[in-house]
């Protein structure tokens, strides 16, 4: 099986429903959010690759034009924007037109982040 994982990024903030008052999640407060995109395949075409990484860039021009220095608490409306929710959109979204998508990962700093497969 070949994978091939690439990044995007996009800055945005968000606070989440439900948490405690105290907790720090239930302000709002922003991130510079890293989404990785992972897709896989038994065979390569004609050129080798998986998928050309230029035929990805409508991710980056989605990701810009929806999300990028956007409220998330709006774009994801009545959804909590957990970077859990996030990951299974983003990825319920690419899916359509990328038929190797294997998963999606949302990073909100450099330590933490969800991933969102679809088994």
């Amino acid at each position: 099986m070949y994978t091939i994982r690439k990044e995007f990024s996009f800055s945005a903030s968000h606070f989440l429903y439900g948490v405690p008052e105290t907790h720090p999640c239930s302000r709002i407060h922003g991130h510079n959010y890293v989404v990785v995109v992972e897709l896989s395949s038994k065979d390569l075409n004609n050129m080798g690759f998986v998928k050309d990484y230029r035929e990805l860039d409508f991710i980056k021009k989605y990701i810009d034009e929806k999300l990028d220095h956007r409220h998330l608490n709006e774009v994801f409306s009545p959804y909590n924007p957990t970077a859990e929710l996030i990951a299974r959109f983003l990825y319920d979204e690419f899916k359509k037109d990328l038929p190797q998508l294997t998963a999606v990962e949302v990073c909100e700093t450099p330590k933490t982040s969800a991933r969102y497969t679809e088994d």
